[in-house]
């Protein structure tokens, strides 16, 4: 097992880890999600107008769908369909007037799930400097500084920008880059809220791209995974055993600034 990942099981087993993980994944749940004036008044219009079409196509566009229909994510991709299927329009129309504008408006402003929250937040705390040095999202002054500092953009920038300069060539993003002791430091950051499912899923993904070999370039580069949340929980789950039998740097964010400042 890596002294990093040992490190983060201890972590989280003999401290108040979840108190101190909240500092990097704050979660809120009464995030709702926001449709403009606009949408909200056509909205209004269409409902009321009895506008089928118009009223479907727009509730297409929304991030929500009111309803649970099986009918909806085949309309979604294909709005020709729409024209198609006068049936399905009106079975699923006359749900939604049944309903009324008011529960239609509720169902697609419904919060946001706290897993799909996650995301920017990691990103965020770096941004916030917690780490101590400096983080910029310009590349030039980041590949010319000669101090340690973070390299903090896009997902689509930093895949670049991996891609171009450290010889990764996954297409999928990476969600940290740095600079430490003239060592570049690369790797995802996850918070597997549970085990099984897409939070396997995203686990194998992280561990996918530690096993992928860098093509040869003129820097030392070092991969790394910021896992938290239940891998570090012992058990029998593929997620633990997998960790501990590993010797790559698998470690909490909570240690990412000791690991780096050990460089």
């Amino acid at each position: 097992m890596n002294y990093w990942t040992e490190k983060s099981i201890e972590l989280a087993n003999q401290r108040n880890y979840l108190d101190l993980l909240y500092k990097i994944y704050p979660m809120s749940h009464n995030l709702r999600r926001e449709i403009t004036a606009e949408v909200e008044e056509k909205l209004v219009k269409y409902h009321s107008e009895r506008k089928k079409k118009k009223l479907l196509n727009l509730l297409l566009d929304q991030e929500v769908f009111p309803i649970k229909d099986s009918y909806i994510a085949y309309l979604k991709r294909d709005r020709t369909a729409i024209e198609r299927n006068p049936k399905t329009v009106n079975r699923i129309t006359s749900i939604l007037y049944e309903m009324g504008i008011s529960e239609i408006i509720e169902k697609i402003t419904v919060p946001k799930e706290t897993n799909r929250q996650i995301g920017p937040l990691f990103k965020k705390w770096i941004s916030e400097k917690y780490l101590g040095c400096e983080v910029t999202n310009n590349i030039e002054k980041f590949l010319a500084k000669n101090d340690d500092i973070i390299f903090n953009a896009s997902d689509q920038i930093m895949k670049n920008f991996a891609n171009e300069y450290l010889g990764y060539k996954r297409d999928k993003g990476v969600d940290f880059i740095a600079k430490f002791n003239s060592k570049y430091i690369m790797g995802e950051a996850k918070f597997l809220t549970d085990f099984g499912g897409h939070q396997n899923a995203q686990f194998d993904d992280a561990m996918f791209t530690l096993e992928t070999a860098l093509e040869p370039i003129d820097k030392e580069v070092i991969k790394i995974a910021i896992l938290d949340g239940v891998l570090y929980i012992p058990s029998e789950n593929k997620l633990y055993k997998n960790i501990i039998n590993r010797n790559d740097v698998i470690l909490s964010a909570l240690l990412l600034r000791d690991f780096l400042y050990s460089l």
